[in-house]
């Protein structure tokens, strides 16, 4: 188990398989498939529920939204932390060539350039 950000586990280069299982199940989570099973389940609920279906089957189906909802959380969270990364590189060597193109023409912005980059440091 590990409690480091999803890219710095592993590799470089390389996606752990936890990763590759939730790309996967992040594209299925986004299909049009997915929401009809969740629609199937949301309507199997309120069936039950409108037909007074008992405690158990309540509780069963309930159970399957609430799983269903803590596995999406965890994939949302693993996709936002991948994506955030993603976009922090790629704001990282924007700024990283702004400065150096600023240092060769000999501005004054090369300052407030170098401690924009440096705050992700520190945060």
């Amino acid at each position: 188990m590990s409690l480091k950000h999803p890219v710095a586990r592993g590799e470089k280069d390389r996606r752990t398989r936890f990763d590759a299982v939730a790309e996967r199940a992040s594209y299925f989570a986004s299909s049009p498939v997915f929401f009809a099973l969740c629609l199937v389940l949301v309507l199997a609920w309120l069936g039950g529920y409108a037909v007074g279906a008992s405690a158990t089957y309540e509780q069963a189906t309930g159970s399957a939204l609430t799983a269903t909802t803590l596995l999406l959380v965890a994939l949302l969270k693993n996709a936002e932390l991948r994506s955030e990364h993603a976009i922090q590189s790629k704001l990282d060597a924007l700024a990283t060539g702004m400065l150096e193109a600023i240092r060769d023409d000999g501005g004054d912005a090369d300052a407030m350039l170098e401690r924009a980059i440096r705050i992700e440091e520190e945060v």
